[in-house]
C-alpha cells in the first residue's frame, strides 16, 4: 500500500496550491479519502473528507470556502485545491485512506508534503 503526496511548497499569502495524493496497493474506490495537516507544535487535524464515489465532502470550518477536496477514481488520486492561503495554513499535509467499515484494520497514511505560506 502506498499513498504519495505531492504539490506542496512555498506560496505567498493569498496564493493557491493543489496537492495530489496518488494511491496504490488497495481498492481505492472503496475507501474514504481525507486530507489532514499538522503544524509545528500542534496536533494533527482533519482538513477535508471525500466519500468513496466523490459525491459527498466535508471540511473543517476554517477551510470551508477556501479548500476543495476531490478524487479521480480512474487515476487512484485524491486532490486538495487550496486557495486564499494564509500563514496559519502552514503545515505538513497528509493523505489518509480509510475503509468505511473495517477502518480499524484498513487505515493508511502518506508521508506528508510540506506547505509553507509566507511572504
Amino acid at each position: 500500500v502506498q499513498l504519495v503526496e505531492s504539490g506542496g511548497g512555498l506560496v505567498q499569502p493569498g496564493g493557491s496550491l493543489r496537492l495530489s495524493c496518488a494511491a496504490s496497493g488497495f481498492s481505492f474506490s472503496s475507501y474514504v479519502m481525507s486530507w489532514h495537516r499538522q503544524a509545528p507544535g500542534k496536533e494533527r487535524e482533519l482538513v477535508a473528507v471525500v466519500s468513496e464515489a466523490g459525491r459527498s465532502t466535508n471540511y473543517a470550518d476554517s477551510m470551508k470556502g477556501r479548500f476543495t477536496i476531490s478524487r479521480d477514481n480512474a487515476k487512484n488520486t485524491v486532490y486538495l485545491q487550496m486557495n486564499s492561503l494564509k500563514p496559519e495554513d502552514t503545515a505538513v499535509y497528509y493523505c489518509n485512506a480509510k475503509h468505511p467499515i473495517s477502518y480499524k484494520k484498513y487505515d493508511y497514511w502518506g508521508q506528508g508534503t510540506q506547505v509553507t505560506v509566507s511572504s
